[in-house]
């Protein structure tokens, strides 16, 4: 764990402006920047960057956030890693809160597993040098130097112990712990990787992790991938996505292919934003660290049934992470052919052709594979493709996309969309149904509820927060500003002054989401003046409401005693008071 209290600190130090913009190229906007947000494609610039705020917001796909939050994002760091990258770039040192003995162990060890590696990943490279049988392979596959390089593929020569001439404790334990070496029931020691093609796998940050071995000529197994460690799941890295993120970007879209020279064949062809699974189905974690990187995935697979289900867990596995805008595709090559033969084959133009034409949106490929296992002249084939569609539909989120998919099974099993959805126990089952349009409505000012009028003006100055009176502290005692009264002590125990540390020390809070959507919401410049009068009348909307409230109260009782006149009095003279104070606001619970 990081301290808050460092991480606040990190944010003082650090320009979000810079931080993006050495990435996306930023340009002056009034007040703020702007460019073509790196998130999603599009045209117009609608990525916004406040340095007043600290804090980005993209209007088109509502991506948003710190420069935290961006390096997670963009560069799909994880939390610590971002945090570290940051502090690196301002010179400081990230201190970590007391740990267990074990995790202070594991992370050591996963400090010395990536120097382990990548001594690996260097002796595998400088033979390849000497190894002529291995450069004839790769050029026979159409691969130059210069890919080679880029990808940093090198040659493990088939010897048991090849790897004990680049480390001299060779019979330690960070080699098998590396996954480098295993042992024999004697004891004796030899190499996991012999005679092979070695494909380094490197992380979103650099490091190298582990590595995947293909045979030359005819041995078993064809690929040989390295065992789960420390730093090393297959479940979560894709093989390419380091080089190829800024193509993924500009391309708009990432191709998942299944093996390693697919994605190296293709970027030798000039397609360089195709990333590989290490072996395994496309997992969630796959799909949803593409989605942060691109609106569109396409799925290559061969045309045979190994490659038709290896797509449909696929599909299940993306259901989940579908959003309006983001796009699944799948791609089914002729018979006999893989990206790499195509490619070398045909040509890139050939291959994008066919990426533009021949791949199959996610939602045509279920309806059709679902409606292909059944009879549909049947009733009972029409109940069994519902059936089956159940469980798909209920992970996908309830969106437009959901909606279409809901409306196409109707169609198909003779039924209505409400019936589907209702089968289906999506919920909401009205959410399908076409409305009759409604009268046009006349235009006019949105009305904030009292609760977000408050958080937008503390989110958008902080600073507000030591100006609140000990009455105004009082109004938030009650359920419907919990999360208000949760915002307020967070500043006064954090320091927060910016919008953006203000994201950060709320990161991980139970109302995380209300407050990124209200800082989201609030990216127009606000001086501090203009928050302070914000905040100040929606107290005193919400201190009329109280004083409203009592007077009624107290009218009703019909004030017995003199205490309760003289009250009555009191609560009289002040609700005069502050419905004069608030006339002409449209604030509004």
């Amino acid at each position: 764990m990081i301290p808050q209290s460092f991480i606040q600190d990190l944010l003082s130090r650090v320009d979000i402006v810079e931080v993006i913009d050495r990435h996306v190229k930023l340009k002056r906007a009034g007040a703020n920047y702007s460019a073509c947000c790196p998130f999603h494609s599009e045209k117009s610039p609608s990525f916004t960057v406040s340095p007043t705020k600290q804090f980005y917001h993209c209007f088109g796909c509502g991506a948003h956030g710190t420069a935290v939050g961006f390096l997670m994002e963009y560069g799909g760091l994880g939390f610590v890693d971002a945090v570290k990258d940051l502090a690196q770039s301002v010179g400081m040192k990230v201190p970590e809160e007391q740990r267990s003995e074990n995790e202070r162990r594991r992370a050591q060890q996963g400090e010395t597993l990536h120097e382990v590696l990548l001594r690996a990943a260097q002796h595998y490279r400088n033979q390849l040098k000497d190894a002529p049988q291995a450069i004839a392979y790769l050029k026979k596959r159409g691969l130059s130097g210069d890919i080679a390089k880029r990808f940093g593929i090198g040659y493990a020569a088939d010897e048991w112990q090849n790897l004990a001439a680049a480390f001299t404790d060779y019979d330690g334990p960070m080699l098998a712990s590396a996954g480098l070496v295993k042992q024999k029931e004697d004891g004796k020691r030899f190499d996991v990787f012999r005679g092979r093609i070695m494909f380094p796998i490197v992380d979103v940050r650099g490091n190298v992790i582990g590595f995947g071995g293909r045979v030359i000529g005819d041995g078993e197994p064809k690929y040989l991938n390295s065992p789960e460690t420390p730093v090393f799941e297959k479940g979560r890295e894709l093989y390419g996505l380091y080089q190829g993120r800024r193509a993924i970007r500009d391309a708009g879209r990432a191709v998942v292919v299944e093996g390693y020279m697919d994605v190296v064949a293709l970027a030798q062809s000039g397609v360089e934003y195709a990333v590989a699974t290490l072996g395994t189905a496309t997992t969630p974690l796959h799909v949803q660290k593409l989605l942060r990187q691109t609106d569109e995935i396409v799925f290559c697979f061969d045309g045979d049934n190994a490659g038709r289900r290896a797509a449909w867990r696929a599909l299940e596995n993306s259901l989940a992470f579908l959003a309006d805008g983001k796009q699944l595709k799948f791609l089914f090559l002729p018979e006999g052919e893989d990206p790499d033969t195509y490619v070398r084959q045909h040509g890139r133009s050939a291959f994008e052709t066919l990426l533009d034409k021949g791949a199959v949106p996610l939602s045509r490929f279920l309806i059709n594979e679902l409606t292909g296992r059944v009879d549909l002249s049947t009733a009972e084939g029409r109940a069994k493709c519902v059936h089956e569609a159940k469980p798909l539909l209920k992970q996908m989120q309830p969106n437009a996309l959901r909606m279409q998919l809901v409306r196409e099974l109707a169609e198909k099993s003779r039924l209505s969309p409400e019936e589907v959805a209702q089968l289906c126990e999506l919920g909401g089952g009205a959410a399908t149904r076409v409305r009759s349009p409604e009268p046009p409505r006349v235009s006019r000012k949105p009305v904030i509820p009292l609760t977000r009028q408050i958080l937008r003006a503390l989110v958008s100055s902080p600073a507000c927060v030591g100006k609140l009176t000990a009455g105004q502290r009082a109004l938030l005692r009650t359920p419907e500003l919990v999360a208000v009264a949760a915002l307020v002590d967070t500043v006064l125990e954090t320091g927060a002054d910016t919008s953006g540390k203000l994201y950060e020390a709320t990161r991980d809070t139970q109302y995380a989401a209300l407050y990124q959507e209200v800082a989201a919401d609030a990216m127009a410049p606000t001086d501090e003046a203009s928050a302070q009068a914000d905040m100040n009348g929606a107290f005193n909307q919400l201190e009329l409401q109280s004083v409203r409230n009592e007077f009624e109260r107290l009218n009703t009782s019909g004030q017995s005693s003199e205490d309760e006149r003289q009250r009555f009095q009191e609560v009289s003279r002040r609700l005069d008071e502050l419905k004069k104070a608030t006339t002409g606001s449209r604030a509004g619970i």
